[in-house]
């Protein structure tokens, strides 16, 4: 790794623990809009759907409004909650505006990023929206590490398209030779980087995922011993 200089890190669910977040978010609004809900069931229902529905929109399958809809329509259909669509409204206006106050992030994010800061220039790419994910990294408090971060909005483009790791090196003045992606998507952060021709290393705390050649990690202060 003697030949990488700039380090791009993904944000949800590699750094800013959006799990985490998204417990603390359901949990305020449930309590005060429907509090019958019990949070954590809901989580198991809607973290996977979450996820299949972010798949969709990486690839333009559905826009940013379908998706705040049908993650949640889907998880309280799976739920048998009975919900107007005006109440899952209101929930997910509330949930964007009350997710990025909370500021969880994984277990060693902090460590490593101090560790990496005087060694290497860091960066963030993110398929986010532009205006959550700002707030997401400013209220966590990790905004001085990165030199510069991209996301979809500003790009055009959402990984794993190879257009937006062309933007964030732009953006960076940095070469792909020189550079290495971290992210826990396998399609997006790890085949996105490397079929643009960077370097990548899979983030899997959860340890569910398996990638023939592709380093793994599954605590992010491994990175202490690699980089």
């Amino acid at each position: 790794m003697k030949h990488i200089t700039d380090i791009f890190f993904d944000l949800d669910h590699t750094l800013w623990d959006f799990d985490k977040n998204s417990v603390i978010a359901f949990d305020k609004i449930f309590k005060e809009q429907h509090p019958t809900i019990d949070t954590e069931v809901f989580m198991e229902i809607y973290a996977p759907i979450n996820q299949a529905c972010w798949k969709l929109y990486q690839v333009d399958k559905i826009t940013h409004e379908e998706l705040r809809y049908t993650r949640l329509r889907q998880s309280f259909d799976a739920l048998n909650y009975n919900i107007s669509d005006a109440a899952i409204d209101k929930i997910s206006h509330d949930y964007i505006d009350f997710l990025p106050d909370n500021n969880q992030l994984f277990d060693g994010a902090l460590e490593v990023l101090e560790y990496l800061y005087p060694k290497y220039n860091l960066h963030i790419i993110t398929n986010g929206f532009a205006e959550v994910q700002s707030k997401k990294i400013n209220n966590s408090g990790i905004g001085n590490y990165f030199k510069t971060i991209t996301n979809s909005e500003l790009a055009g483009v959402k990984k794993p398209h190879r257009n937006i790791f062309e933007f964030a090196l732009s953006l960076a003045k940095a070469n792909k030779e020189n550079a290495i992606m971290i992210g826990d998507c396998i399609d997006a952060d790890v085949r996105g980087a490397m079929e643009f021709g960077m370097q990548a290393i899979l983030f899997d705390e959860k340890e569910i995922h398996s990638i023939a050649g592709v380093l793994t990690i599954k605590h992010l202060s491994e990175l202490k011993n690699i980089l």
